[in-house]
């Protein structure tokens, strides 16, 4: 006796299922077994940080640490200047210490920055950043493009500007202080000037 079509259809529509299920189930199986190895990894390396720090970052942290004491920094010739800056809705930068002498030589290096900048809290200031600066005209005298130091640019600053200087080229570096938008971003959202 012939089995009737619509049983083959249904027996093989069952079929179908059954073997799209177990798929479904041995897929489902092998996502699980990725997930738990992936997070056994991570945990494994946590500890470990996933990128190294940019080189400019290690060079000032090696070049500044005599400056973690500020008086060691006006020792050395570097002087407070304008005051701990803020931003209205950038976060802060911190109290500028100055030295005129490197600001005023056209040259840049890692290991000499122009400005240490100093975070003001109850125990005192406590080193965050440094500045690289070059007034423009001294460093367009003998180069056609923006200074670069160890792959970082530096940005114009144009004149008239709120702290007085000609056209100068600036770079950020937070060496000593974590910045959530960069190492080498201007304002810093974790820094502030409330403790002065």
């Amino acid at each position: 006796m012939p089995i009737p079509k619509n049983i083959l259809t249904h027996n093989s529509i069952l079929s179908f299922a059954v073997r799209a299920l177990m798929v479904l189930i041995t897929a489902a199986s092998l996502l699980l077994a990725d997930s738990v190895a992936a997070k056994e990894s991570g945990d494994a390396h946590r500890g470990h940080p996933q990128t190294a720090p940019a080189t400019l970052v290690r060079l000032v942290r090696e070049a500044t640490q005599p400056f973690l004491d500020v008086n060691a920094a006006t020792a050395a010739g570097y002087q407070p200047y304008l005051g701990c800056v803020s931003g209205q809705d950038h976060g802060a930068m911190g109290v500028h210490y100055v030295n005129g002498s490197l600001v005023g030589d056209g040259e840049l290096d890692a290991s000499k920055p122009e400005v240490l900048v100093y975070e003001p809290s109850a125990q005192g200031l406590t080193l965050v950043a440094v500045e690289f600066v070059v007034i423009a005209a001294d460093w367009l005298a003998h180069h056609s493009t923006p200074p670069v130091l160890e792959g970082q640019t530096f940005l114009l600053i144009d004149s008239p500007n709120r702290f007085g200087l000609p056209a100068h080229f600036e770079l950020h570096v937070w060496a000593w202080r974590d910045n959530p938008n960069g190492a080498f971003v201007d304002w810093n959202n974790a820094a502030t000037c409330e403790g002065q």
